[in-house]
């Protein structure tokens, strides 16, 4: 059975989360099972602003995805030491992400015999896009 880890701070769903939600479960196969971080709001202002939803809220509307097969605390922007608690096969990216925060993840991975893939992010789907759409 193959595990994939993922996370989100799920602030306001778009297709893009939908996509690498679909696309992580994909690589996870039939048997397979995708592992969902959700940011604590702790974890989220180490990089960004507060998050307008609860992290209660946005745990649970991780939870109703049917991709997801678990939800887990993420408690560091960071996913690592998630990653080393859970083991997983595959760690998903963003191509957002920094390049070296990517470099110390792939190292983790391929010291617990897993690997990193990096998804594409597309700025269109972005929850900061539409949150300043919506000031606007």
């Amino acid at each position: 059975m193959r595990i994939v880890y993922s996370y989100y701070i799920l602030d306001i769903v778009h297709r893009g989360h939908l996509k690498m939600m679909e696309n992580a479960k994909a690589i996870a196969g039939k048997d397979g099972k995708l592992i969902v971080g959700i940011l604590t709001d702790e974890a989220v202002m180490e990089k960004k602003s507060k998050p307008i939803l609860s992290f209660d809220e946005r745990f649970d509307l991780a939870n109703a995805l049917k991709y997801v097969d678990l939800v887990v605390a993420q408690e560091t922007y960071s996913p690592l030491p998630n990653v080393k608690k859970i083991k997983p096969d595959i760690l998903m990216e963003s191509s957002s992400h920094d390049e070296k925060a990517i470099e110390e993840a792939q190292k983790v991975m391929e010291s617990i015999g897993g690997e990193v893939i990096v998804i594409p992010f597309f700025p269109s789907q972005s929850s900061a896009n539409i949150k300043n759409q919506i000031k606007k």
